[in-house]
């Protein structure tokens, strides 16, 4: 018999996981905080034996060297994947044992698109394939994008991306599971992951790369792909030199004063307490990217790779989460925190900033009206689906770059469902605009 768990990174929008038997087991494409592998693990009480790569990874900082390190695990990457530390390089056909007592081992086949080198892992049981790690190559009713690696490569690798689809669904049974990294919100994901079922039978049926012609297929990718973000530059070269362990330990506590002076300094102030707290009363100057929500991704994303950054925090937990988080993405140490709210953050005699919130019906009352902007601040492909006349749009990760570009007047801001509208006013009210957030779900049949 043979188990798969599944370690969730749900704020990157992808999975890890870990197969084996009753003895040992296989690590797929572990995230950077290896002690929840770890402990995975111990649940099954079974010893990692192997710590496998599908790629090179461009949306996170992997934990597969400092797993293997740690528990003595052999580590195998792609063969042709450029790297400067020691590991166990795999090529298309290799196979590797991981649990001979239950007749379990990883077969694997060379599925590029998603990168060159993309590899993909069959788990056999006495001969059988039983499931496969896809990590960027076939995912869940689309494919991992293309576009990561260098422009000019891009049309190559979406063909690419099709023939590796079509290997695996020609190569494989129908029932064997389809486990990819990729594809539940991640960006990494050239298209929206579907229901369409987790078989290679079930994606022969609703996978866009196994129902359309190559020529149809590219095009409608290529169409499709939106921004990259920009913190993924750094995450292919973090990973290729060999990322270094995580420290998760608490950082330096700061006081009023002390936030008040990493402020003037120019440094990352960070507030993660929920859209509505922040909006109600909030040190001014501070930025709000929700705990619970995509915190990675649009945190880094934003922030000017290596600026300093300090989280305040409603609690203890709430900042070890964030840091956990963060330290995915590279984000190693925030330079320092606090906890409890704006009264435990401000200097004596220093009153909360803080700035109105709204709904799409508030909106329509008084849209159109001199003096008033409305600033949508959703991704371009989002947009294409409908807008509100007159808006001007910006997307929030290109914001803090283009603020001059937003006219003079009230700022009524929105996006989708109001965690990206929060971050975009936070931002706006730092630099003194008059600002409003518009916290509602974005309808496209709205009549305007």
């Amino acid at each position: 018999m043979f188990f798969v768990d599944t370690v969730e990174v749900p704020g990157l929008g992808n999975r890890s996981y870990l197969a084996g038997g009753a003895r040992t087991a296989v690590a797929v494409d572990p995230p950077r905080d290896i002690d929840r592998v770890i402990a995975a693990a111990a649940r099954s009480g079974v010893r990692i034996s192997h710590v496998v790569e599908t790629h090179l990874h461009n949306d996170y900082v992997s934990g597969g060297l400092d797993l293997a390190r740690v528990t003595g695990a052999a580590y195998l990457v792609p063969a042709d994947a450029r790297v400067s530390f020691e590991r166990t390089p795999v090529r298309d056909g290799d196979t590797t044992v991981v649990d001979p007592a239950a007749g379990l081992l990883l077969r694997a086949l060379a599925t590029p698109g998603h990168t060159p080198h993309h590899t993909a892992y069959v788990l056999e049981e006495h001969g059988a394939p039983v499931a496969v790690f896809t990590g960027g190559s076939l995912l869940i009713g689309t494919v991992g994008r293309p576009d990561l690696v260098e422009p000019r490569l891009t049309a190559r690798l979406a063909r690419a991306q099709h023939a590796s689809a079509h290997r695996l669904a020609d190569t494989l049974p129908d029932g064997t599971a389809v486990l990819p990294t990729h594809g539940f919100g991640s960006f990494c994901s050239s298209a929206t992951a579907t229901d369409g079922g987790g078989t290679i039978g079930a994606q022969k049926s609703s996978n866009e790369a196994l129902i359309h012609d190559v020529d149809r297929f590219v095009a409608d990718l290529l169409a499709g792909l939106d921004d990259v973000p920009a913190y993924y530059t750094h995450m292919g070269p973090a990973n290729a030199a060999g990322p270094a362990p995580v420290d998760l330990a608490p950082p330096a506590s700061a006081d009023a004063d002390e936030i008040a002076a990493r402020l003037a300094a120019g440094e990352w102030v960070v507030d993660l307490r929920n859209r509505v707290a922040f909006a109600a009363g909030h040190v001014a100057g501070s930025y709000n990217f929700e705990a619970d929500g995509q915190l990675a991704t649009y945190l880094a994303w934003l922030i000017p790779w290596g600026r300093p950054v300090t989280l305040l925090g409603e609690s203890a937990g709430q900042l070890a989460a964030a840091q956990r988080e963060l330290v995915r993405v590279g984000i190693d140490r925030p330079a320092a925190a606090a906890t409890g709210g704006p009264a435990a953050w401000l200097r004596e005699g220093e009153a909360p900033a803080s700035f109105p919130r709204a709904v799409f019906d508030d909106l329509a009352r008084i849209h159109p009206r001199e003096g008033v902007v409305v600033l949508d601040v959703r991704r371009t492909t989002e947009r294409a689906g409908g807008f509100v006349p007159g808006s001007v749009h910006l997307p929030v990760h290109t914001l803090h770059r283009r603020l001059g570009e937003i006219p003079a007047g009230q700022v009524w801001v929105h996006c989708a469902s109001g965690m990206r509208a929060a971050v975009a006013a936070s931002l706006l009210d730092a630099t003194g605009r008059d600002v409003v957030a518009v916290d509602d779900v974005f309808r496209a049949d709205r009549p305007w």
